[in-house]
């Protein structure tokens, strides 16, 4: 008898993930860090020359290379109108879009799984109308589209996206990078270039929207010093963004200012060190819909404080303090549970680490592949 196997070939682009710079760009490198080339599956990158050896470059998968303008809009209209025929000429079976509000083909010809890590309807209020019906109709003719949260596949919902061809399939966190550390008794943690004065609380977000809260976590972080006296500090790491001159300019007017530390652009390769010198992980935003920093904080072995909106209920798993980020003085009440309650710290601790071992990148690269394996006939 003559056995025959079936190889799927996929093609993943890298377009749209900003070399991998950007939240979505961190999320298709390590994902592709674990897609391996097996007997029946094949995988191969695309896009940008300057991608090879940005994505993948830990597993035996391949390269090709798209010469294209580095400019947004060649980039859009080749997946428009070109990207199907790439396809053909690449003998892809299916493809995988990470960055799907940036661009994917109008009518895919191959199975295609479009990727959605931001919420879409938030997405929609920066752009213009012509766009956003764009992006709705390419994500309506994708074959499945992988969500990383219940609350991303809600918002897909509502925006009119079939639930039966949405899966969720949650992200990982980098195990290697986020673990538990000895108990630092230093006076201060020395992460170049900065010597930050513990105790400190950490909040690690981008300064790009009110809705983040970052003002009202400096303002609940107020009452919280009244209240006890406590000599912790307030750490805010985070790119700059729309919001940074207000959020600034609330610290400096802060009665606390002088324990109030923003840092601006922070590696990432650095956080681990961060959050382990810390006494814990505070997460006030309302638009997440991923939620990442609150997992590799329980996997540092901090107790987190984080509110109940977007997806962070549902990746916290209940191991958190959790509060309205709208009601100041609740938010101030968590930030105290979890600096004086020496009891939940330690509950909050251990649940923290266990629940955090469950979100893994080998899960999250074997759940797309099945993924893949379902749409290819």
């Amino acid at each position: 008898m003559i056995w025959f196997i079936v190889i799927m070939k996929v093609g993943v682009d890298t377009f749209g993930c900003d070399h991998g710079r950007s939240g979505i760009g961190s999320y298709l490198s390590s994902l592709t860090q674990h897609f391996q080339n097996t007997e029946d599956t094949r995988f191969e990158l695309f896009g940008a020359e300057s991608d090879r050896y940005t994505y993948g470059r830990d597993s035996n998968i391949g390269f090709e290379s798209v010469v294209l303008p580095d400019a947004e809009r060649a980039e859009k209209a080749w997946h428009l109108f070109l990207c199907n025929a790439f396809a053909k000429k690449q003998d892809y079976d299916a493809m995988v879009f990470p960055a799907s509000s940036y661009a994917m083909p109008l009518f895919p010809t191959v199975p295609s799984v479009a990727i959605v890590n931001d919420i879409i309807s938030e997405t929609f209020a920066t752009k213009k109308i012509a766009e956003r019906m764009l992006i709705k109709h390419c994500l309506k003719k994708v074959s499945r589209i992988i969500a990383p949260s219940n609350y991303i596949k809600r918002d897909l919902k509502r925006l009119g996206i079939k639930q039966d061809k949405i899966t969720v399939v949650h992200c990982g966190i980098n195990h290697s990078m986020f673990y538990q550390r000895d108990i630092i008794t230093a006076e201060s943690e020395m992460i170049k270039p900065f010597a930050i004065r513990r105790p400190y609380f950490l909040y690690a977000s981008t300064m790009s929207s009110p809705l983040k809260r970052h003002i009202e976590l400096i303002r609940a972080f107020e009452i919280f010093k009244k209240k006890t006296g406590l000599p912790h500090r307030l750490v805010l790491a985070g790119s700059e963004g729309e919001w940074t001159d207000q959020i600034k300019k609330t610290a400096l007017n802060s009665a606390f200012a002088s324990d109030i530390f923003i840092t601006g652009y922070f590696p990432h390769e650095s956080f681990p060190a961060l959050y382990a010198g810390s006494e814990g992980c505070l997460f006030p935003s309302e638009q997440e819909g991923v939620g990442l920093p609150v997992l590799e904080a329980m996997a540092t072995g901090i107790p987190v404080a984080c509110s109940r909106a977007g997806a962070l209920q549902e990746i916290a798993g209940e191991k958190a303090v959790l509060f309205n980020s709208e009601n100041i003085e609740e938010m101030a009440l968590a930030i105290e549970k979890i600096a004086t309650d020496t009891n939940a710290r330690k509950k909050m601790i251990k649940e923290g680490i266990d629940w955090a071992k469950k979100f893994n990148w080998e899960n999250t690269a074997r759940e797309t592949i099945e993924v893949l394996k379902s749409i290819v006939k």
